[in-house]
């Protein structure tokens, strides 16, 4: 059994896990409701409960290793259990892209998915299956990986073999904008957006 120390807590890391979750972590009183009630808790290398809690204790390099992080698939089903009303949901959501930015990608798989299924959304303003596909497999090489399934995918229209047109698509792209924190562009006559 690993021994944590409780000296020296990271109070800046639970200070922007707080600011950028909106919850409250010293909230949770280690119930176990979130673990209980967690359907990939068996994959987990730490429970969710004690991912609250190494927070709590300002772990911040414990808890964004942690391979957990990446395998949550945002259920809710324990923010839906916490007695004290904590999204605890959107608290792994905010480890996982605190991970991602601090650069630990403890499940490469699932991360080379994430960023695959991005791409395609800020290119195109939706998945275009194909092209994720596509990308997915040049990030990790399993060029093998459930080929099985496209032979009944593509006469039922699951595989589109070119990216649907949407509309709307300057305000997806407004978004990313807005997440990397880059300035809107101006207008076309010339002038600023207001």
């Amino acid at each position: 059994m690993k021994t944590i120390s409780l000296q020296k807590p990271d109070s800046q890391f639970i200070r922007e896990v707080r600011e950028r979750s909106g919850q409250e972590p010293s909230h949770c009183y280690q119930c176990g409701n979130c673990t209980a009630g967690c359907p990939y808790n068996f994959a987990y290398d730490i429970p969710v409960s004690r991912i609250m809690r190494l927070l709590q204790l300002g772990r911040r390099e414990e808890v964004l290793q942690s391979k957990s992080l990446w395998l949550c698939a945002t259920c809710q089903s324990c923010t839906t259990r916490c007695p004290n009303q904590i999204d605890v949901a959107r608290v792994m959501d905010v480890l996982r892209h605190m991970a991602r930015e601090a650069g630990y990608a403890t499940e490469r798989n699932v991360k080379a998915f994430g960023d695959a299924f991005l791409e395609s959304v800020e290119k195109h303003g939706r998945v275009y299956e194909v092209g994720i596909l596509a990308s997915y497999v040049l990030k990790t090489g399993r060029f093998w990986t459930d080929v099985e399934l496209a032979p009944a995918m593509l006469p039922k229209g699951k595989l589109g073999l070119r990216p649907h047109t949407i509309q709307g698509a300057e305000h997806i792209a407004r978004i990313f904008r807005r997440y990397r924190g880059e300035p809107e562009p101006a207008e076309k006559n010339g002038g600023e957006k207001k």
